[in-house]
């Protein structure tokens, strides 16, 4: 009897899926519809839960340019390893941020969590370090430090700089879940002090950058454009009423037949229908993997 693959419950980290064996739906032409896409900057949003997160780490897994050859063996035997975007792996430094669990009552709290997180991001690239300036190592340390008087706003973009300056190649710029602290702010009354830093913040990373090759978003909701992306007409945005992308997010019928069968609970699809409904999204059924009856 074949052994039946875990389930990778709570598990959003590709690389993790992958080496360890979980069953994994294969979302990899995902990465060659974003290659094909021309926008510079694409915005997806989709409700929770709906593999955001796993997406966003895959793209990071295929992109960076660090570990290039211990990361192509992540895509071994997956459908991008097909294709002729597959020689894309590898080739571009790679920026990723996540602000899915940002929960704070008050904008000081708030820009202290966005403030950790930036630097994060730094804190992964700090071999740039030995390749810059005297002036622009006080700007990378001041970040990294966490420091009041770093230059926040710039920093995504500067990091940007940086590390174009270090490869010689232009970035992919990746935040998950872009709108959580726009949201959370507005349920508790700090709204207009978050939505002015990010209109800032994306705005200088993501508009008329040099040094960017691309930039994907996700979240919740699509933000006026007039209120956080004014003047980016780079951006496409993607919903759940386009007919284009729809299968890389949640499980589409064909897929939860194909799982059910595996799991040789082929009996058990009338009822997976009748828990999980299903929302249509463009012109496919999808389904949420992670709802419980």
């Amino acid at each position: 009897m074949k052994k039946k693959k875990k389930l990778p419950i709570g598990i959003s980290n590709f690389k993790d899926i992958i080496e360890k064996n979980y069953y994994y739906f294969d979302k990899t032409r995902f990465i060659e519809d974003i290659l094909e896409d021309g926008a510079q900057v694409k915005l997806f949003t989709r409700p929770r839960r709906f593999g955001k997160t796993l997406n966003m780490s895959m793209l990071k897994y295929f992109f960076d340019v660090k570990n290039k050859e211990e990361n192509r063996k992540l895509f071994e035997n997956l459908e991008i390893s097909r294709s002729e975007y597959f020689e894309e792996q590898g080739n571009y430094p790679v920026i990723s941020i996540s602000f899915r669990n940002y929960d704070e009552e008050n904008w000081e709290e708030g820009f202290k969590t966005i403030k950790t997180t930036i630097a994060n991001a730094y804190a992964e690239h700090k071999i740039l370090m030995d390749n810059l300036d005297k002036r622009e190592l006080e700007k990378f340390e001041s970040i990294w430090l966490e420091k009041d008087e770093g230059d926040w706003k710039n920093s995504l973009r500067n990091l940007v700089q940086y590390l174009y300056e270090y490869y010689g190649k232009k970035v992919v710029v990746l935040i998950d879940e872009y709108d959580q602290p726009i949201i959370d702010s507005y349920i508790k009354g700090y709204y207009d002090k978050t939505i002015s830093f990010f209109k800032s913040f994306y705005g200088l990373v993501l508009k008329d950058n040099e040094y960017l090759e691309m930039g994907v978003m996700t979240g919740i909701l699509r933000v006026a454009k007039e209120n956080i992306f004014s003047g980016l007409n780079n951006l496409e945005v993607h919903t759940i009423l386009d007919d284009k992308f729809t299968e890389y997010f949640g499980v589409v019928e064909t897929e939860v037949i194909q799982a059910l069968e595996d799991f040789e609970l082929e009996y058990e699809l009338n009822d997976v229908q009748k828990w999980y409904n299903g929302y249509l999204f463009g012109d496919k059924k999808v389904y949420n993997p992670d709802t419980r009856p």
